[in-house]
């Protein structure tokens, strides 16, 4: 489980990606560039991480997150068990990108499992994802961000949590 509320957790940068996923809050000189609060404590002063638009990104540039690597040897991290990740996210704004979320094999194989663009909302929503196969390669799962066309708009995730049996 992570919550930002300290560190990444262990969610690394990728290296060869455009930009960074950044740690930070809901300060009031920052309000209309992301959510109001964060995720988990409901408060300004809460963190989550998050990209935003600016005149530095090109629209269609990608910044890259994942998690620490997780274990198909770990028999109940199986698709048969359940396993799973869920998240909050924040995408509000008239000219928002897109969120992709991969699951990244060991050997860079990679899956979509969910491909969100534009604007869902004011407001945190909730997101549990099925984590698929059930071979015994080891994998990750990676949040990609897409650079939209405003400057002002944003992508925010929180408290990124995988299923117990992983």
């Amino acid at each position: 489980h992570c919550n930002f509320e300290f560190d990444l957790c262990g969610w690394k940068q990728d290296e060869n990606d455009d930009f960074d996923w950044h740690l930070r809050t809901s300060s009031p000189a920052k309000l209309g560039t992301g959510p109001a609060t964060d995720h988990t404590l409901q408060e300004p002063s809460g963190h989550y991480i998050f990209i935003k638009n600016s005149f530095f990104q090109l629209p269609g540039q990608k910044s890259r997150i994942s998690s620490p690597a997780l274990s198909r040897k770990n028999k109940n991290c199986k698709v048969r068990e359940g396993a799973v990740i869920i998240f909050y996210y924040h995408m509000y704004g008239a000219h928002i990108g897109s969120l992709i979320i991969y699951q990244r094999t060991t050997l860079k194989h990679e899956k979509i499992l969910l491909n969100l663009t534009g604007n869902q909302g004011n407001f945190w929503q909730r997101k549990a994802l099925t984590l698929s196969g059930d071979g015994d390669e080891d994998f990750q799962v990676v949040f990609e961000g897409v650079a939209g066309e405003g400057p002002k708009d944003g992508i925010a995730l929180d408290d990124l949590t995988f299923s117990r049996e992983c």
